[in-house]
């Protein structure tokens, strides 16, 4: 077997190869707020589970580099067999998939969804985002619970309400929100 086909070599180039996109992983986490996150400027009413993402990249790059580093360090460091070493990388890597998969479940607990009752809100004051014509639909720019939210919204009269107009919720029918221009 060629000199860079080694155990040892192996095992550090799944250990490197597993840390580098893992940390890049992360890193686009961190700054991106996660990979299934599509950012609009609307705000949903609808509440969403949290699922638990045991088969995942990250979860897979962790068990990779548990499987890398400590399957050199068990064979070049404590000079274990290859067979027992790979034992001992395929345990630890486990133990790393399971610990990642629970870190990210925690942290995706963290996200806050909060239901809001729109019947609250009637006579607050926000703008108008879109133009309204006589009768028509478009969107409103509000703050709701210290939050600056852009949602749909009905002008009830017949007259035309510009954009950046402010506008005053006046009723909530069927979770649809009217407003009349103030």
């Amino acid at each position: 077997m060629p000199e860079f086909m080694s155990i040892p070599n192996m095992f550090l180039a799944v250990g490197v190869f597993a840390t580098i996109f893992y940390i890049i992983k992360i890193c686009l986490f961190i700054f991106t707020g996660g990979d299934a996150e599509v950012h609009t400027d609307f705000v949903s009413l609808t509440d969403t589970d949290v699922s638990f993402d045991f088969i995942s990249i990250q979860s897979i790059l962790a068990f990779l580099m548990g499987f890398g580093w400590v399957g050199l360090a068990c064979f070049a460091q404590f000079k274990l067999s290859a067979l027992i070493s790979f034992i001992a990388a395929f345990v630890f890597g486990l133990i790393f998939m399971f610990l990642s998969a629970y870190l990210m479940f925690l942290i995706k607990k963290l996200d806050k969804r909060v239901k809001i009752n729109l019947e609250d809100f009637v006579g607050t004051v926000g703008r108008a985002y879109t133009a309204f014509k006589p009768q028509s639909e478009g969107q409103i720019e509000v703050t709701i619970n210290d939050q600056l939210s852009v949602i749909e919204a009905y002008n009830m009269t017949d007259e035309e309400i510009h954009a950046f107009m402010p506008v005053k919720i006046e009723k909530v029918e069927n979770n649809k929100i009217y407003i009349v221009r103030v």
